[in-house]
């Protein structure tokens, strides 16, 4: 265990961060599992749905610096063609 004041207060700051990201990155599975969900039972317009709230999702993950900027325009990418196959088939 640290003695350092400031050692300390980092060990603190860092449990915070440890928490608050790993809600985040919940959050965005959550919200990624619900369009390929949406996706798998072939529901389109519901996919379409869940990949906006995703897409915010994924985009906030990055702007936090949770995942990287081109991590999540690759899933969100991704995630948009497969939402297009169904809605085209």
């Amino acid at each position: 265990m640290a003695n350092i004041k400031s050692a300390m207060k980092r060990i603190r700051q860092d449990a915070k961060r440890t928490e608050r990201n790993k809600a985040r990155r919940s959050r965005v599975r959550t919200y990624v599992k619900q369009v390929e969900v949406a996706i798998a039972e072939g529901k389109g317009e519901d996919a379409r749905a869940a990949l906006v709230l995703a897409q915010k999702e994924l985009d906030r993950a990055a702007g936090k610096g949770l995942i990287k900027r081109n991590n999540a325009s690759r899933k969100v990418s991704r995630l948009n063609a497969r939402v297009r196959a169904i809605a085209a088939a």
